[in-house]
């Protein structure tokens, strides 16, 4: 691939591909455009009526998983002989009608349609069970905010940062109801502020909590600890040095992960069960918590309760290891899988001296000249390919087309492999099966650009830039949408 022109790295690289007339409009001042959107430390946040905060929707998630207990013991109370059968599955709950939007058109399915006369009405489709429900319109407010938003590189944040601190709605239901909301609630307040203040709302978020669980570690000499079979669990201690500051090779050692995880202990949340009020949200209970003053890379962090946890937190984010890693990682996720030397050095520098100044480590990348002039290498992930398509046709996006799509090429959504996430690497995604699911996906999201001309949207794309071969492919094509396909399947498009 070559160099990109510079309004194609301001929508590619430095956004989520461009919308129709997007090019043309950032054409004149493209780097200005991108700086642009530095401006408002407040434009990432997603706020809708619809949407759970992730405290009510764990309260509301174990209401209905205790309804369905109850339904669940009296149908095996009275037996086969009284009629009585165990429901296969879990029954589905209403989903509380939320201020200004209770959205009942999502969880009772479509309008039926006309019947003919004389033929039996079809069966009304079911809601779906609430923890569905919450994740779904996660979903669809997420998916509609990258294909809509007039500030990509905000976005592109959010998908970075989101998958830095991986969790997985795979884990069971208390996690499923709140990855969302822990996006929203601790990912998207902080992409332009301090990355203390982002690592401290994460690793006290009950998603993470949960996912690594944290909130079934107690420390043996606690209170509980001296009357609990339950013991020390270091997952969230090892994950947030290895993964979340420091990394692999930060020079931490396994006395350090134990150390924290004794710090860590106590940190969790209500349960649901006990409290209607404050379950679900964060909570230090001392009673699990390991007594004493613990020694973490070096550093001593004398016994004060929660803040003890805190105050490592801070020295972790601004850690020099820290500052390398994440700089690092920022310049292989938006320009290179191996990033220019310089670059990194510089990220890390701004990083240390801006004491993990996020809207200034970011600014530094957006004009750094590697950042640039680098050619256009690296693969688009999934679902950076499928909400590049949903933006190119200008169309509402569409989320039951978009998770279909993302489930075929192997990155369903808030459900990565691991702590790790998703690979920010070209190799993760360009294997054989991988290419012929993305032409595939090209066929079938052409079918949804209506009446759009295959000649306009490779314009919209790529201006003057769409290499000859490219554009005689797309002359060639035999219908619009075969057109259109070829827009979406060529190299060009795969690449950012």
């Amino acid at each position: 691939m070559g160099q990109p022109t510079d309004p194609l790295v301001a929508a590619n690289r430095f956004g989520l591909g461009p919308r129709p007339g997007e090019l043309a409009r950032i054409a004149a001042d493209p780097r200005g455009h991108v700086e642009a959107q530095l401006a408002d430390p407040t434009a990432a946040r997603l706020t809708a009526p619809d949407l759970m905060a992730s405290d009510r929707a764990m309260r509301e998630a174990r209401a209905a998983e205790r309804v369905r207990q109850a339904e669940r013991a009296r149908a095996a109370e009275a037996g086969p002989a009284a009629g009585g059968k165990t429901p296969p599955g879990p029954a589905a709950t209403p989903v509380p009608a939320m201020a200004g939007n209770p959205m009942p058109a999502m969880a009772a399915g479509p309008a039926p349609a006309m019947m003919a006369p004389g033929k039996p009405p079809a069966a009304a489709k079911p809601p779906l069970p609430i923890e569905a429900e919450i994740f779904r319109r996660e979903q669809i407010a997420r998916l509609a905010r990258f294909c809509e938003t007039a500030t990509p590189l905000l976005e592109r944040l959010v998908l970075f940062w989101s998958n830095h601190f991986a969790v997985s709605e795979t884990k069971g239901n208390p996690v499923r109801v709140t990855v969302g909301a822990m996006e929203r609630e601790a990912i998207r307040p902080h992409v332009l502020g301090r990355f203390a203040d982002m690592l401290k709302a994460v690793e006290t978020h009950p998603a993470m909590l949960v996912y690594l669980d944290n909130n079934q570690s107690i420390g043996p000499q606690s209170l509980n600890g001296r009357n609990s079979k339950r013991g020390l669990n270091e997952n969230l201690a090892r994950e947030i040095m290895e993964l979340h500051t420091l990394g692999v090779a930060g020079g931490y050692a396994q006395t350090d992960v134990t150390a924290l995880a004794r710090v860590l202990t106590g940190w969790t949340f209500a349960n649901p069960d006990e409290d209607d009020f404050h379950g679900g949200r964060f909570t230090f209970a001392p009673g699990r918590h390991e007594p004493g003053t613990h020694q973490v890379v070096g550093r001593s962090y004398p016994e004060n309760g929660h803040a003890q946890g805190l105050a490592v937190l801070d020295d972790l984010a601004r850690h020099p290891a820290t500052a390398r890693h994440l700089a690092f990682k920022l310049a292989r996720h938006f320009v290179d899988d191996q990033p220019p030397a310089e670059l990194v050095d510089r990220l890390a520098r701004v990083w240390r001296d801006s004491d993990g100044d996020l809207a200034a480590v970011t600014r530094a990348l957006v004009t750094a000249p590697e950042a640039w002039r680098a050619e256009a290498r690296k693969l688009r992930a999934p679902i950076e390919f499928v909400v590049a398509m949903q933006r190119a046709i200008g169309r509402p996006a569409d989320v039951g087309v978009a998770n279909g799509a993302l489930v075929a090429l192997g990155q369903p959504t808030w459900a990565p492999p691991g702590p790790d996430g998703w690979s920010d690497e070209a190799a993760a995604w360009a294997s054989p099966a991988g290419l012929s699911t993305r032409l595939d996906l090209a066929v079938q999201f052409a079918r949804h650009a209506g009446d759009l001309e295959p000649a306009q949207l490779a314009a919209d794309l790529w201006g003057a830039a769409l290499p000859e071969p490219t554009r005689v492919a797309i002359r060639r094509a035999e219908s619009r949408q075969q057109g259109i396909a070829l827009v979406f399947a060529s190299p060009e498009f795969q690449r950012r």
